[in-house]
Parts: C-alpha cells; sequence; structure tokens
C-alpha cells in the first residue's frame, strides 16, 4: 500500500503538493481559531501567580465529583446565558478545561468573540489526572 502511495505522489505531484499545503493550511487554521492550549504545569503556574482563572465546563455532576482548586463551573450547555458571570474576570486570562478536550476549543472561541483572553488545558481533566495532581470535591 505504501507503495502505490508513494507512486501515486510522484506521478500526481502537483496534486499531492497541493493536498499537503490544503491540509497544513487546515491545520493552522483549526488551531489557531480554537485558543491556544496550555500544560498542566502552564496552568498552575498562571493560576497560582494570579494571572488566569479556572473555568470548567463539565456537567455539574462531574464538576462534584472532583474539579481544580478554585474552577468556576459552567455547564458547556449553559456557557451562553451565564457568560456575564465571567465578566469580573475579563482582565485575566480564563483557562478552560472539560473532560478530554473535546469542547474546549469552541468554548474558548466563544469566549474569545465576547472579549475574553482565552486558553485550553491540553487533554482537559484527564491530563490533570494523568500528571497526578490535586482535585477538591
Amino acid at each position: 500500500m505504501l507503495a502505490h502511495l508513494i507512486e501515486f505522489a510522484t506521478n500526481h505531484y502537483v496534486l499531492s503538493g497541493t493536498f499537503v499545503v490544503l491540509l497544513a493550511l487546515l491545520l493552522a487554521h483549526e488551531l489557531r481559531r480554537s485558543g491556544r492550549a496550555v500544560s498542566t504545569r502552564e496552568l498552575t503556574a498562571l493560576v497560582n501567580g494570579g494571572q488566569a482563572i479556572v473555568l470548567d465546563v463539565r456537567a455539574s455532576k462531574d464538576f462534584s465529583s472532583g474539579h481544580i482548586v478554585d474552577a468556576l463551573n459552567i455547564p458547556f450547555e449553559k456557557l451562553a446565558s451565564r457568560i456575564a458571570e465571567l465578566e469580573k474576570h475579563k482582565e485575566k486570562s480564563i483557562i478552560v478545561v472539560d473532560a478530554m478536550g473535546q469542547h474546549a476549543g469552541s468554548v474558548c472561541r466563544d469566549l474569545k468573540k465576547a472579549g475574553f483572553t482565552a486558553l485550553k488545558l491540553s487533554g482537559g481533566i484527564g491530563s490533570w489526572r494523568g500528571d497526578n495532581l490535586p482535585l477538591v470535591k
């Protein structure tokens, strides 16, 4: 199969090159649109330095089973109606945390449209747990 792919790419180099360029542009656009991802270490440094707050967009039930210290909980489904609650934190960066990173990008995009500085935790709360960092209940 790899031999066929290489043969196709060499025979149709213009088509293959165009595909690679379009794929790179799509990836760059999606990464820029959804906000910068931060690691658990960067999140800790930003929050401890008073430069950021944590917004957990998981369901209330998941939030109550364990969350990052001092995190605010606004479920993903209710964010549009409750975004005004974040106005008092507009001067800080908002780090969006979800279960595995599936909703954080769209939440960051919505927050940026509303004038906030938004970042997302890479890997969501799963990466936080994976690094054996503390959760509170």
